[in-house]
């Protein structure tokens, strides 16, 4: 699909937005697919900054680290962005921004062990930053047999909007490729490979002149990609990058793959290098009725309230209001939910921005399956899912469907495909939890 980028805050550098006293941060204990974490902390306890405040035996599971300095008011049930419930610690901040005594203790990786890398990787609470948020230390240590030869970073950034990526490409350059550096140590022999979307050519030659160092010459390569939705959703961007397609039900690892989001890679620059856990995240913050679109970088719990207060505000009261990107994004109807590591934009759109066209009769014109990056029937899997008809959506890989939003865009009679095959999916994972 080629949707219009609305990229307009490509040239806006991103902009560090300091916490305030008194200001409350929420740090949900599920910021990671996996399990919860557990509190560390108890109400009424001083925390610092880079503190772990949450975590969890759990293997698919990653910590939580305070990063401000202040008292823990409460722990209690939050509303995420993304619309879920989960258990949350509250921390008030007192601005003094004390930093734990446990930060700033940088890793000689090149003199550690493998497992010693991942386990530095896994303290630190990465994830990947794209907005999937698996916990990057599994995803580095693949089951035994998985011949790792391609090391893939995901630059493509094909949402509309969204332009994090791009700056970082600019704005840190030099951490992305240290980061993955400390990533292919962990795969003796593996290529590293930068796939950058076209639209981002002065990243894309700021990139190539880093691969002609004699440090990474050889080693690191940059993949132009030509602009297309949704590319850069992970089995999409290893067959734009390898010809190589992950089987149904598959890993990137079974054909010798691994994909991390450019921030991620970054934040595991900042892990090795600068013994500091992930704590912050660059949002993009754009649309109509916003005063200020940019770039910020925004410390992990901060609410989107705090968030829109600290930039400026609105210029017009949102008609509606998006966490993430328009294709993916989830609509929220509140600013009192905090910025998590799965946070990647925030959009304020105007009611002309907003409009959504009168769903109509499906006419069988097929282009929501041509549209199917998957190659699913997203008109089929529409009517299993009005009709509750699980089985059989689940027989035609309904949950094969990465939730992109291509059919819903290319369908003429603007067909609710996407939310209600997402409905149905998350039904069927509930049955299957319970």
């Amino acid at each position: 699909m080629h949707p219009p980028h609305y990229k307009d805050t490509e040239n806006a550098e991103t902009v560090d937005i300091l916490p305030k006293e008194g200001e409350e941060f929420v740090y949900p204990m599920l910021q990671h697919i996996g399990a919860p974490c557990d509190p560390l902390v108890e109400v009424g306890e001083k925390v610092l900054v880079g503190q772990k405040i949450g975590d969890t035996s759990a293997f698919l599971a990653t910590p939580i680290h305070s990063t401000v300095s202040g008292v823990v008011e409460r722990i209690e049930q939050t509303l995420m962005p993304n619309g879920l419930k989960a258990n949350a610690v509250y921390v008030y901040s007192d601005g003094k921004m004390t930093e734990s005594p446990e930060l700033n203790k940088p890793h000689d990786y090149e003199n550690m062990a493998r497992d010693e890398i991942i386990e530095v990787i896994k303290q630190a609470g990465i994830v990947g930053l794209g907005g999937a948020g698996f916990p990057t230390h599994v995803k580095l240590k693949p089951p035994p047999g998985k011949n790792i030869d391609t090391i893939i970073v995901n630059a493509a950034e094909c949402e509309p909007f969204l332009t994090t990526d791009h700056r970082v490409l600019l704005e840190e350059t030099d951490k992305i490729f240290l980061g993955l550096t400390v990533v292919l140590s962990l795969f003796p022999g593996a290529k590293g490979i930068i796939g950058v979307e076209t639209n981002k050519m002065d990243g894309i030659k700021k990139l190539e002149e880093f691969c002609e160092k004699p440090e990474y010459k050889g080693k690191i390569s940059v993949a132009r990609l030509h602009p297309k939705y949704p590319q850069g959703a992970e089995k999409q961007l290893i067959h734009a990058i390898t010809g190589r397609q992950v089987p149904s039900g598959g890993l990137p690892a079974d054909i010798g793959c691994v994909v991390n989001n450019v921030d991620t890679i970054i934040s595991v620059h900042r892990a090795i290098f600068r013994g500091r856990p992930l704590m912050r995240k660059i949002v993009t913050v754009t649309g109509g009725a916003v005063k200020k679109p940019g770039n910020y970088k925004i410390r992990l719990g901060m609410t989107y309230k705090d968030m829109m207060e600290a930039i400026g505000g609105f210029k017009t009261e949102p008609a509606k209001m998006i966490s993430g990107g328009p294709m993916m994004g989830a609509a929220m109807y509140t600013l009192e939910v905090p910025v998590t590591k799965l946070s990647s934009a925030f959009l304020a759109l105007t009611a002309a921005e907003a409009v959504i066209p009168k769903e109509k009769n499906c006419i069988r014109c097929a282009r929501c399956v041509d549209g199917c990056p998957i190659r699913l029937i997203p008109f089929e899997l529409n009517q299993f899912s009005l009709h509750g008809e699980r089985t059989k959506f689940r027989e035609n890989h309904g949950m094969d469907c990465i939730e992109c939003g291509s059919c819903s865009f290319s369908c003429p009679s603007k067909r609710h495909l996407v939310q209600s095959i997402r409905a149905q999916r998350r039904e069927v994972l509930k049955e299957r939890s319970s």
